[in-house]
Order: C-alpha cells, then structure tokens, then sequence
C-alpha cells in the first residue's frame, strides 16, 4: 500500500466503492485522514459502515469543510450527467482526483510512465513492465490494469510506475507529470462519459497536457485524432515527440512494417523481426510493440535486451491468449474484446474462425466488421445481442447459430472444428461486446471459456 502521510488530519470525501474507491478509503484512513464515503448502491454504504466508514450526508453535506474530494473514476461527473456530488465539489473549488493522482503525489521521486489509448494499453502496459523487469528495473504495474494504483509497493528514485490509463482516469489525474506519456490509438469510445468524440480526445489528451518541459511524447500515428494529436504536441515547443506505426514509416520514430521492427530514433537502422512471436500477433500488437520499445529505450535498455524480452513475453490473459492447440484447431480467449474494434484486429490475425461473440452490444454493431467476415467460417453467438448478430451475419453470408451460455458455444465451436478439420482453425472468443449481460466482467468471462475448453478437451496442449 502507498503510505499517504501528507493527507494525516485531512477531512476527505470518497465518492464511489469499487476497487479504487476502498483502496483510495483504506489508504487515507491508515494515514490518518478523517475519511468520508459515498456510493450511489445501498449495498455499497452497508459494506463501508461495516468496515468503519462513515457515510457522506449526500444532501445536506457541506464539501466546504473538506480538504481534498477523490473521485473514482466509474462514476459519472460531467456526461451523460453530472453527478450531483461532483457538481457541488466544483462548487466548492474542489478539483476531482482519482487514486492515481494520490500516488503521483505520495511518491514524487520515482518515474511515470503513463499509456492510453482505446485498444492496446493492456497489452502495452504489460509488455513494457515486462521488458523493464527484465532489463533489471524496478517496477510496479498497475493502474487500470492489475493491481489498484494505491495498492502498488512504493518506489523510490530508481522506480518506474507503468500504469495504464483510462480516459476515466486520464481527466482526474492534475498531478500525474509522466516523463513518458503514450497514446496508442484513438476510436469511438466511451462517447457518452465524454460527450462525444472531441471530449473523448480531450480526455485521453490529459495524460500530456500536465506533463513538464521536454518530457517524452509517444504517440500512434495511424488513425486521424492520435496523428492530429502528435502534430500538436511537436508543434507546441514543450515535448519530445517519437511516432510509432504499424502503417507507415515515421522520420525519427518507430515503426513495424511486415512484421520488422524498425528503429529510426535511437539506432538509426536497427530492426527487430517479430513474426514469430505468438504473443504478439497482428498489425496492432505489433504497434504496441514499437510502444514498448521506445519505452524501453528511453529508460535505457538496450535493443539486445529488449529483443530477448519480447521472445519470453508470454502475452495478457484474456487478449488474444492462447489457451492450447489440439489437432490443428487452436483456442484463443480474447475476451478483452468489449468492442469491434478489438475484435477486429483479432479478426485480422486468423484464417479460419469458428468465433464466439456477443453480449452487450455497442452502438453500430458489428457491421464495421464487413470486410471480415469471409473470415469467419461459422459465428457461435451467445446474450443479448445473439440474434440481432445472427441476423446481420447472415445477411453478410455468414453461417450463425445462437447459443444459450458461454459453455455451450465453446463446445459446439470446437466440435465443429475438430470436425471440418480445417487447416490452422482458431475457436476464438472475441466478443466485440461488454459482458455484464451474463458474466461480472470480461475476466470471468475468459475464465469460463477457458474452463469449458479444458474441461472438454483435456489433451488441449498450450
């Protein structure tokens, strides 16, 4: 746990009981803060009195005798609505701050490195932690992924926090000054929490807004809003910007091409050939990819190192993660997936798909995945988008079937497979929607797919 000592006799206010919200509670009443709590679920504030809590009087409380609101960053305060905590916080002159921006502060002297983006920073954040580590670093990872910020070990001087961001997290964290800041990719996302496309950007352009002079920029340039954003922040005179691509080949950047790590940065000409690495399949992985290594590179690793560490880098559980192949038929869980987009860059990457998809739909279904559906040699669709994802993929040419769980599709897709005896088949579950329609989160999704191809395919071999 991050020791918060500054914030000993503060009077704090923490406005949502998820994972972040009880360790940024559990962090300050260990400090000594006099901490308050509130949560819109009933269930929620019973929980926090147990555990010794005292409730925020959300109607008539007075946020002027507060020293310090922290907002966890599940809970709406500016779009679709204001929460009306955080507009009477805003009334008062609280700035709205999140666990991370607790950690920024408690732990000044250590190094930030910071990674956003709407697909890849899982994969990004976890690469890179794992490169560092094995360059002989200090790290701790964390942030939007793994363990809660306040819950990571503290680091001195020589530390490196790789955290991975959210634009949730991103729009409340004023004191995170990472050295190094990175921007994957920017697509529809999350609109309704930003107010659309332009807030959206805005929030995931937060991570270098607060940034200090001549700190390092790493920035996507193969969609339009993260290219407009690094053409800014070369021009605004107070960063240093290196593009990276799996596009194209940016002057003094980095760049993979074919497979090909190219270095045009720091070793003019260097290359690394990632083709054979499973953990890193595909165009956009290899984009992360090219993240990573000039991460790596700017904490002073040396290409050598790096290319090992990419070869025993085993990938993320639940992005494309290789449960085990079995006769020429390979099952992949990539339950990360919550949107098309994701699900599309999985999509690129196999042949012959037996998918497994659905859940909570977003907006626009899957239509944007058209041009992959030749892919697809049979759809397994599972809760409340089944049909309306069987109805499209049918009119696309697609064979579909509708299934009533999770572990019904994965063994029918797999039968299926093993059947056809199609060369390099991948059953793969890649949702393209959220999962709260039948599962806790995307996690406990995976696990059951998993435990449905292991249970009935025990001779599946990783």
């Amino acid at each position: 746990m991050i020791p918060l000592y500054s914030h000993r006799n503060d009077t704090v206010l923490v406005v949502g009981l998820g994972k972040s919200g009880l360790s940024a509670a559990r962090a300050l009443s260990t400090a000594g803060a006099r901490v308050f709590v509130w949560d819109d679920k009933a269930e929620q504030r019973d929980s926090a009195l147990v555990n010794g809590f005292t409730i925020f009087d959300a109607e008539s409380g007075d946020m002027t005798e507060l020293d310090h609101v922290i907002w966890s960053p599940g809970v709406p305060h500016t779009h679709p609505t204001p929460h009306p905590l955080a507009e009477k916080a805003r009334a008062a002159k609280h700035t709205l701050r999140c666990d991370v921006d607790l950690l920024a502060t408690a732990q000044p002297s250590a190094t930030f490195v910071g990674i956003t983006g709407t697909n890849g920073k899982s994969t990004t954040t976890a690469l890179t932690a794992h490169v560092l580590t094995e360059a002989g670093k200090q790290v701790e990872v964390g942030g939007n992924l793994g363990f809660t910020a306040l819950d990571l070990a503290p680091l001195g001087a020589d530390g490196i926090y790789v955290l991975e961001l959210s634009s949730y997290q991103t729009e409340l964290t004023p004191n995170l000054h990472c050295a190094t800041a990175v921007l994957l990719n920017i697509t529809p996302d999350h609109l309704e929490r930003h107010g659309g496309i332009d807030g959206y950007v805005a929030a995931k352009s937060e991570l270098f807004a607060h940034q200090k002079y001549g700190a390092l920029a790493i920035v996507g340039e193969d969609d339009v809003p993260s290219r407009t954003t690094a053409q800014y922040l070369a021009g605004d005179g107070r960063h240093l910007v290196i593009r990276i691509s799996a596009e194209s080949d940016p002057a003094d950047g980095v760049s993979v091409r074919d497979g090909v790590l190219n270095d045009n940065h720091f070793d003019q000409g260097g290359t690394i050939d990632l083709r054979s690495l499973k953990a890193l399949p595909g165009k956009h992985n290899w984009q992360n990819a090219a993240a990573a290594y000039a991460i790596a590179r700017t904490n002073g690793v040396s290409s050598e190192v790096i290319t090992k560490a990419f070869a025993s880098f085993t990938g993320l559980r639940h992005r494309q993660e290789i449960i085990g192949t079995m006769q020429d038929v390979t099952f992949v869980n990539d339950s990360k997936a919550t949107n098309v987009d994701a699900t599309e860059k999985a999509l690129s990457c196999y042949g012959s798909v037996y998918w497994i998809a659905g859940g909570v739909a977003k907006a626009g279904g899957i239509t944007a995945l058209g041009p992959l559906f030749g892919r697809i040699r049979h759809a397994f669709l599972i809760g409340e988008s089944a049909q309306d994802f069987a109805t499209e993929l049918s009119q696309g040419g697609v064979a579909a079937s509708t299934h009533p769980t999770l572990e019904d599709a994965t063994i029918n897709a797999g039968h299926q497979a093993l059947e056809d005896r199609t060369k390099d088949a991948t059953v793969l579950l890649s949702p393209a929607c959220s999962s709260f329609d039948m599962f806790k989160n995307f996690e406990e999704r995976g696990d059951a797919f998993r435990s449905a191809v292991l249970d009935t395919w025990p001779e599946v071999a990783a």
